[in-house]
């Protein structure tokens, strides 16, 4: 018998998934652009908590203010002097060119950090839990779930609420005729990285608060990204977030039945899902 806590536990760890993916979605839904270096920026943005919160003592949770500017400059400066340059009907440039983007940050976070693996300390709120009588919660999952459906929300808001959202979905649905209507797609590419980024480093605080990380572990986060993308829909944001969560629920109930399935159970469902729905729960109408 599946029990309330572990559903509960898959919906939370859903929401770390969905972290994960929401830069990816964005991205994609934007310029159609796979980017195989999204876990390791991740994992990047990681690492650059962590020297902030070395140099300025500062709490995690205030060194990702500072940390998040910098990556959105980053994100910014790569949209616009590698990427928009392989951008194109042919989509294997940029994945060779991200795929080696990969591989210079795994090596440059090995050769900066060591192989050794590194934490974020969040203090006794780690360990904080919330009894709600038929649960009880980390205080850590919760927040990290809170922070995905804000995140989530905020960028529904940006896309479908703002002057900027609307240059994002002119561009994602006919570049050439949005440029004739002075709007400049590089800009709007590189401001959609920029926003990736930021919602990476956003990821990359709780990743590194909730458990260890190395330079190596990129790739693995990659992949829960891709599947909570796929399984919610190609584009669609809410559907990422629903993504995560099957992502999540499978995992918990494979890791109730037997440990070693847990990683195993989300893999499965991500398959299940593919042979129901080949298009994802949430497909966008345009796609």
């Amino acid at each position: 018998m599946i029990g309330i806590d572990t559903l509960a536990q898959g919906l939370l760890l859903g929401g770390l998934y969905a972290l994960f993916a929401a830069g990816l979605s964005l991205v994609f839904g934007i310029m159609r652009l796979v980017n195989l270096a999204h876990g390791d920026l991740i994992i990047l943005g990681a690492y650059l908590i962590l020297t902030i919160t070395t140099a300025t003592g500062l709490h995690p949770f205030l060194a990702v203010f500072l940390a998040a500017p910098v990556m959105f400059g980053f994100g910014w400066l790569l949209q616009t002097h590698l990427l928009n340059r392989v951008l194109g009907p042919d989509i294997l440039p940029p994945l060779l060119v991200t795929f080696g983007l990969s591989v210079v940050i795994q090596n440059a976070l090995l050769e900066g950090y060591t192989a050794d693996s590194q934490k974020l300390s969040a203090g006794p709120i780690e360990a904080q839990a919330m009894d709600l009588g038929v649960v009880t919660l980390g205080v850590m999952p919760v927040l990290t779930f809170l922070s995905a459906v804000a995140v989530i929300f905020l960028l529904n808001q940006l896309f479908y609420r703002t002057a900027l959202g609307r240059a994002f979905r002119a561009t994602s649905d006919d570049a050439v005729t949005a440029q004739l209507m002075g709007i400049r797609p590089e800009r709007v590419f590189a401001m959609a990285t920029g926003i990736a980024l930021v919602v990476a480093t956003i990821a990359a605080l709780y990743l590194g608060t909730r458990s260890n990380f190395d330079p190596s572990i990129g790739p693995a986060r990659l992949l829960y990204a891709f599947e909570a993308v796929i399984i919610g829909g190609l584009g669609s944001l809410w559907g990422t977030l629903a993504g995560g969560v099957v992502i999540g629920m499978a995992q918990a109930v494979g890791a109730s039945i037997n440990p070693e399935w847990q990683i195993l159970s989300g893999h499965i469902a991500f398959v299940v899902v593919l042979l129901l729905r080949p298009r994802g729960l949430f497909p966008r109408a345009n796609d």
